[in-house]
């Protein structure tokens, strides 16, 4: 179920990179101590990235966005020379407990230099130190932040969301909540969404999920799902913002969702993608042979996936400033 330009050599390519993932451990980290360990090793392999940033023409800074009393930690990169077209609010992956807002710097990269925009990329507080409503909350004040002119440089400008993962689950509950603004949410101009995770209490896909999952530790996610989220009832869980997949989705933008057809959290964007066409145009794409983190991977797939996000917020850019212009 994809428009992709997918050929037989790219398919054969993508079934020979999931037999090495097949070998790797699944990711299922469940206790606080691997994820510190985790997260300290990430640090190490991001030494120099501002420096390797300004060597490929991007200027980049720390900003700190604040709302509702929140200061969230927000790493802002630009075009070196020129001004921006439009801004990329991007909400980093990695299953809300690890991660940071460098993660991404090589992916934030492209879009900068492909799409001609600043990425604004959120550094939001990680469980299990906190619980994930402040996860959510941390995103939602650097949203409303930044629509409501939070970089005085970057103003006025359009706004595209964009999350990974856990980072698309935290993507699509700001724009449910953005929803108490609506001024704000008519201000973004689209959301791409890879993989993300809608429901948390586990959609068909992610119950049916086996032992042979690549990536992802199959049979674990659904009580993962829960330990990350024990001050939250299952009713909570399964309700909105918590699994927006439940949610009203009325005034929502226009959407590009992405997923794999061997990702266990298939489900989570198809039904997603299914809701979200009734209130909005939504273009989706279900990749043949790809596992969940597919756009990470160094295969002539991912790549043409990600030809295909850029050239879609080119659209949604262009299609703001037509708008604009006949105003």
């Amino acid at each position: 179920m994809t428009t992709l330009p997918l050929d037989a050599a790219m398919l054969d390519e993508a079934r020979r990179f999931n037999r090495k993932l097949a070998l790797a451990p699944r990711f299922g980290i469940r206790h606080r101590w691997a994820a510190q360990a985790v997260q300290g090793l990430l640090a190490l392999a991001q030494l120099g990235a501002d420096r390797k940033l300004a060597l490929a023409g991007i200027a980049v800074r720390q900003a700190v966005a604040q709302a509702d009393g929140l200061r969230v930690p927000v790493r802002v990169l630009r075009p070196s020379a020129g001004p921006a077209r439009a801004v990329v609010l991007e909400i980093h992956g990695g299953g809300w407990v690890i991660g940071n807002a460098r993660m991404d710097d090589g992916l934030n990269a492209a879009l900068v230099h492909a799409c001609g925009v600043a990425v604004v990329a959120v550094d939001y507080r990680l469980l299990p130190g906190v619980p994930m409503q402040a996860a959510m909350d941390d995103c939602l004040a650097a949203a409303r932040w930044l629509l409501d002119g939070g970089l005085p440089d970057l103003a006025g400008l359009p706004v595209v969301l964009l999350g990974e993962s856990a980072g698309g689950h935290l993507a699509a509950a700001t724009l449910l909540r953005l929803q108490a603004w609506p001024a704000l949410l008519a201000r973004v101009a689209g959301a791409v969404l890879y993989y993300g995770v809608y429901d948390l209490t586990g959609t068909p896909s992610v119950r049916a999920a086996t032992r042979e999952t690549l990536v992802l530790d199959g049979p674990g996610i659904v009580n993962g799902l829960r330990h990350l989220t024990p001050e939250v009832s299952d009713a909570a869980r399964a309700a909105p913002p918590f699994s927006p997949l439940h949610g009203d989705l009325a005034g929502m933008p226009p959407a590009l969702m992405l997923a794999g057809a061997l990702d266990p959290l298939r489900d989570d964007t198809l039904l997603m993608a299914r809701r979200w066409a009734a209130c909005a145009p939504v273009e989706c794409h279900l990749l043949p042979e790809a596992p969940h983190g597919f756009i990470r991977f160094p295969t002539q797939m991912a790549r043409v996936a990600q030809a295909r996000v850029h050239a879609w917020i080119d659209e949604r850019i262009a299609a703001v400033e037509s708008e604009a212009a006949w105003a």
